[in-house]
């Protein structure tokens, strides 16, 4: 299995620095060009299902791809971001001020109170392997995801259930390409990650956006 991993367009949220998480803003007016460059893109890739986040911001991102040919977009919440509970629709600042100790750790996996849970977030990402071998074994699949969920799922395709002791050195940036080969025992090759040559050609079209 051949498998697309897609960070959505900057979003509103991602514009004005705000966290969001399980949040639902819509793509910006820059996200919906990077969208429409990534469609463009990818108008050659023959894949057999596109698979979006249920949030917005992946949808808006989905369809643009979907524009160039003719697959449906089928929703799937369980490759959403990451849930940021008290920390979504506030900005980096305003989280620190009230959680200092996070200073220097991800918000990811923070543990605070009314974060999605390390168990849930892992038993998400079994989920979505084992979904997808099961019905897509020898297929091209697209996934259009979030930065938080893609990069904790590509630490999970090399650790499986360790994942959270490893450092995540990944950057997803915004409609950025991941490129994933699982074998039929479910050893993941990589073969580029966070591939953003839509955008290299339109400087106006990149951002350094990674937040959640």
């Amino acid at each position: 299995m051949e498998l697309y991993l897609i960070r959505h367009g900057q979003s509103e949220a991602n514009l004005h620095g705000i966290i969001q998480g399980h949040a639902d803003y819509p793509l910006s007016g820059l996200g919906k060009k990077q969208a429409a460059l990534l469609g463009e893109y990818l108008s050659s890739l023959k894949s057999d299902n596109i698979y979006s986040s249920d949030l917005v911001r992946a949808k808006e991102t989905a369809e643009a791809i979907a524009d160039q040919r003719s697959l449906e977009v089928k929703t799937w919440p369980e490759i959403r971001e990451v849930g940021l509970g008290p920390f979504e629709g506030r900005t980096r600042i305003d989280i620190l001020e009230k959680y200092p100790n996070l200073k220097h750790e991800s918000l990811l996996t923070s543990g605070v109170e009314g974060t999605e849970t390390i168990e849930n977030i892992t038993q998400r990402c079994r989920e979505v392997i084992r979904a997808l071998k099961e019905k897509h074994q020898n297929e091209t699949i697209v996934l259009v995801s979030h930065g938080g969920f893609i990069s904790i799922l590509l630490t999970f395709l090399m650790a499986g259930d360790e994942w959270p002791k490893m450092d995540r050195p990944f950057i997803i940036g915004n409609t950025s390409i991941t490129k994933v080969e699982i074998d039929d025992t479910g050893k993941a090759k990589f073969h580029y990650i966070n591939k953003t040559a839509h955008l290299d050609e339109k400087e106006e079209s990149l951002t350094s956006t990674v937040l959640y």
